[in-house]
């Protein structure tokens, strides 16, 4: 599965002035990363949000959400965005704000051997701000 490229550049931009994001390809997308922790990530134009266990039951709530399954099963603390909930740049930033709220909190992971694919996620070079 691919990613929109376009959502992807969305939100290096919402991001550019925060540090410490990384990318890497994930679950046939891209995921951005926190600390080594994912706090989202696209496959094709629907966001992965990693919202929490805390606030699961609350964003599956919420228009345009539904659970993150792509196991088969629902993944506690994930939620699929589709595209109506983050066509505009308010609501894409705050699932942003929420996701880093939430990984932000958690222990950072340790540092990884980079390899090709987390410093070249989307055919660009790598970023950590």
């Amino acid at each position: 599965m691919a990613f929109d490229p376009k959502l992807a550049d969305r939100i290096r931009a919402l991001l550019a002035a925060r540090r410490g994001i990384t990318e890497r390809r994930m679950f046939g997308g891209i995921a951005f990363m926190l600390n080594g922790h994912m706090f989202v990530g696209l496959t094709d134009r629907t966001l992965m949000a990693r919202v929490g266990p805390e606030r699961h039951a609350d964003a599956l709530a919420l228009p345009h959400v539904r659970p993150m399954d792509f196991t088969g099963r629902p993944m506690k603390g994930y939620v699929y965005v589709d595209a109506p909930g983050i066509g505009e740049d308010d609501q894409l930033g705050a699932w942003l704000s929420a996701c880093l709220g939430f990984v932000e909190r958690l222990p950072a992971k340790p540092a990884k051997r980079a390899t090709p694919r987390d410093t070249e996620a989307a055919g660009r070079p790598g970023r950590s701000a």
